[in-house]
């Protein structure tokens, strides 16, 4: 027995000399307002307790055979209201020369969450054109190296050998500080375009407003009834003027933010003035792979669900300037060997950026890569199906040198 249970036993029986014989008559007491001071307190455990323990550690040291089974039942939610539809591009019986439509939106719940919540309107993949020579990173360059400086003969390439669902034709040569191309010249480049293919055409400006809207409203008279689609008005340009060019020789627009909710909703609460809603497009910015993609995708997502939940300036189908995955300089630039030839590195960061993107519910995508776009396609697809990928549905992504 330790010197400190004496003093206890001690000061116990000084306190009161049959204290110690009623207490032994329990099996438990409850002491209040008690402090004892003790310079070392030992406890003594249950054998139980041992054997308990060695029992949680056998048990630990054993491994699981499988994996448990169980049923993912998605819970029931029900969204109130649907993305509206936009309609691009005219065929002649609807005023316009095209060989097809293309509708995006429609949607009434978030995309691909479930199997059985089919997919109203594919989304819509385009392959950028541009209506002069710039540079170019390498892995695309190769595949476009003989038509950079004839946007007509790009375009066929684009169509014909790569099998683009649309055409996204960048005017770049009309900026001040590029070429200044007039309208009337930009205009011409875009009715060859129309003719030389006869899917549905985007048409892209060059950042400036002001040139951007003088352009864009003599394309827009050229090319009433085909439906094109204008890449963008923005809240520094004349709305009202831009508007008018739209509704008046029946195209769309796409509505162009920062990444900012409320931005897109002050563009849209004044476009609605003065446009129907079935010919807006809401972009909130792309940032690629590694350079804020995580901010887009928020930003897209947030957005996509205010408009299912009943948001009605933010129930408008959105796109997505994918191309800007080229930005990255992890997408072209050389790098260590274990980054991989660019050759892929490349068109999976462009393809990474889309599916990040597809699965926040952007519904047009204008990107650049031919094996990018065919990766997305096929991924919508097989989402869109519910069927399982192929073993070998990626091979090209493993690769770790073009002569493997």
């Amino acid at each position: 027995m330790s010197d400190s249970t004496d003093v206890l036993k001690k000061a116990l029986a000084k306190a009161h000399p049959n204290l110690l014989d009623a207490l032994s008559k329990f099996q438990e007491i409850e002491l209040h307002d008690v402090e004892l001071e003790v310079d070392e307190l030992e406890l003594v455990l249950p054998q139980m307790v041992t054997s308990v323990a060695k029992l949680v550690e056998e048990a630990a040291a054993e491994k699981p055979s499988q994996l448990l089974q169980e049923r993912f039942i998605a819970p029931p939610t029900k969204y109130n209201a649907q993305i509206i539809e936009v309609k691009l591009g005219a065929t002649k019986a609807e005023g316009g020369s095209r060989d097809r439509t293309l509708t995006i939106g429609g949607e009434t719940y978030p995309p691909f969450q479930t199997v059985s919540q089919p997919i109203k309107n594919m989304p819509v993949i385009s392959l950028d054109v541009f209506d002069t020579k710039i540079p170019l990173a390498k892995p695309v360059k190769m595949h476009f190296s003989e038509v950079l400086e004839d946007p007509t003969a790009w375009a066929k390439l684009a169509v014909e050998k790569f099998g683009a669902e649309m055409i996204n034709l960048h005017l770049v040569s009309i900026d001040p500080m590029v070429k200044d191309t007039p309208p009337a010249e930009a205009s011409k480049t875009v009715e060859n375009v129309l003719q030389a293919v006869k899917v549905p055409v985007a048409i892209g400006g060059c950042g400036d407003a002001q040139k951007d809207l003088d352009v864009f409203t003599k394309v827009a008279e050229m090319a009433k009834g085909e439906r094109l689609l204008f890449n963008s008005v923005t809240l520094d340009m004349d709305i009202k003027k831009m508007a008018k060019a739209v509704k008046d020789n029946g195209h769309a627009t796409i509505a162009f933010t920062p990444m900012d909710m409320n931005k897109a909703r002050e563009l849209n609460r004044k476009l609605f003035e003065l446009l129907p809603r079935e010919q807006i497009v809401i972009d909130t910015t792309t940032a690629a792979l590694g350079y804020g993609l995580d901010y887009a995708f928020t930003t897209m997502e947030r957005t996509r669900l205010a408009g299912l939940m009943g948001d009605p300036e933010l129930a408008q189908p959105m796109a997505s300037g994918t191309t800007n995955a080229w930005a990255a300089r992890e997408a072209w630039m050389k790098m260590p060997p274990e980054w991989g030839p660019t050759e892929l590195r490349g068109p999976i960061w462009e393809t990474v950026t889309a599916l990040t993107l597809l699965l926040a519910g952007v519904d047009y995508f204008m990107m650049m890569h031919p094996a990018a776009v065919k990766t997305v396609k096929d991924t919508i697809h097989n989402l869109a199906s519910g069927k399982k990928l192929a073993p070998n549905q990626y091979d090209w992504v493993r690769l770790r040198n073009l002569g493997d």
